[in-house]
C-alpha cells in the first residue's frame, strides 16, 4: 500500500473516532482506559487474537489498567489504508 498524504490522513481520522495523529512519527494511536491491569490484560489478548489473524503487528503499551496502540506501517514510512482499517478492526474489540 502507498503513503498517505497528510491531507488524506486527515479525512480518514473522521473514521476512526477515538483515534488520534501523532504527526511527528506520522502514526495513528488510541489510549484504552480499563478498569483494572487484569481487564487490560484481557483486551490485550482480545485485541492480540485478531491481529494475529491478520498477520498485523502494532506497538501496544500497558500502563496500569491504560492500554495505547501505535499504528504505522514500517515500509510505508507512515500511514496507509491498512492502519485505518486496523484502528477500526481494535476499535471493534473494544
Amino acid at each position: 500500500m502507498s503513503k498517505l498524504t497528510l491531507e488524506q490522513v486527515k479525512l480518514y481520522l473522521g473514521k476512526v473516532p477515538g483515534w488520534r495523529l501523532a504527526e511527528d512519527r506520522m502514526a495513528l494511536y488510541r489510549t484504552y482506559h480499563c478498569s483494572d491491569f487484569r481487564t487490560a490484560i484481557s483486551f490485550v489478548n482480545r485485541v492480540a487474537e485478531q491481529l494475529e489473524q491478520d498477520n498485523q503487528h502494532v506497538e501496544i503499551r500497558i500502563c496500569g489498567s491504560a492500554v495505547t496502540f501505535t499504528l504505522a506501517t514500517g515500509e510505508a514510512k507512515g500511514l496507509t489504508g491498512k492502519d485505518f482499517a486496523l484502528a477500526q478492526a481494535i476499535s471493534k474489540v473494544s
